[in-house]
């Protein structure tokens, strides 16, 4: 069986605005509500793996010479 292509990052923080939407509406019952609260936990995890691994590759296209090198964000009237 073929692996599931991930989201994108933005898909998923689109489920979740939907999800918190769904959870915040008074006529949604207890246990719709608390389906909703595991999906938006299990994509909450799946973002956060997703932003870590952006971390990770961002950290490894600053290195220099295999040590991390550090470069401060400039503002655009800095540029």
């Amino acid at each position: 069986m073929a692996k599931k292509q991930p989201d994108k990052f933005e898909d998923t923080l689109s489920q979740l605005d939907t999800l918190i939407t769904k959870i915040d509406d008074e006529a949604v019952s207890l246990d719709d509500s608390l389906a909703a609260f595991e999906q938006g936990i299990k994509l909450t995890r799946e973002a956060q793996r997703v932003l870590e691994e952006a971390e990770q590759r961002i950290r490894l296209l600053l290195e220099k010479d295999g040590k991390p090198a550090t470069q401060a964000f400039l503002d655009a009237d800095e540029k």
